[in-house]
């Protein structure tokens, strides 16, 4: 065997290492690339859910506002990420779940609108009621919880007996938990003391939505 041959045996075993070694590279990247490809397309597909959930909720929040349009033009209540709050002081003297004059004529008014936009999308109104964190000391009650909770059984029965059918309501009470603001002062107090009516799904659990 001539030295040409020898060379020619060294040389071969070296060319076919490397072509394996690149044919794995090349495998690599392309696994690489499908793995790129493929999170970037899970991440549009969540970016464009984001965007159509969006949308919903603006459309929602639009359809709400429009069909409260006059109680909140009157600033009688508010509306706030599909939450619907009424002051306390509108409607129960202070340490009573007895509903004033005021206050009827005020649950009188959601009735029409909210049974209308209720209907329209199968929801349930979620009625809360909650107080601020001063503990109770005369009166029927036991503690906030119970005050809260007799007080949002009070708007929804009085839902009720003006023309909101029974299936469309329902009451839960948070006592003095999820303040709108801290009870550092009586001005604070007196925003946390409040009912607020909340259009929630029937076919998801019913949660309070968050205040963040």
């Amino acid at each position: 065997m001539d030295d040409s041959d020898a060379g020619m045996e060294h040389t071969a075993p070296v060319w076919a290492v490397f072509g394996d070694l690149m044919s794995g590279l090349l495998g690599a990247f392309v696994l690489i690339l499908v793995g790129v490809v493929g999170v970037q397309m899970e991440l549009t597909s969540h970016l464009q859910d984001e965007v159509k959930k969006r949308q919903v909720e603006e459309q929602r929040r639009m359809s709400l506002e429009k069909a409260l349009a006059i109680p909140l033009a009157s600033g009688r209540i508010t509306l706030n990420n599909g939450r619907i709050g009424i002051s306390g002081q509108v409607l129960f003297a202070p340490n009573s779940n007895r509903l004033q004059p005021e206050g009827r004529q005020l649950l009188n008014s959601l009735v029409t609108p909210l049974r209308a936009y209720l209907a329209a999308r199968d929801e349930l109104l979620m009625v809360s009621g909650f107080t601020d964190n001063k503990s109770i000391r005369d009166g029927p009650f036991v503690d906030n919880w119970e005050l809260s909770a007799q007080r949002a059984l009070t708007v929804t029965r009085t839902l009720i007996d003006e023309g909101m059918p029974s299936s469309m309501v329902f009451a839960a009470a948070f006592g003095a938990e999820q303040p709108v603001r801290p009870n550092t002062d009586d001005a604070a107090r007196a925003q946390n003391r409040r009912v607020e009516m909340a259009p929630v799904p029937k076919t998801s659990n019913a949660k309070m939505p968050s205040h963040e």
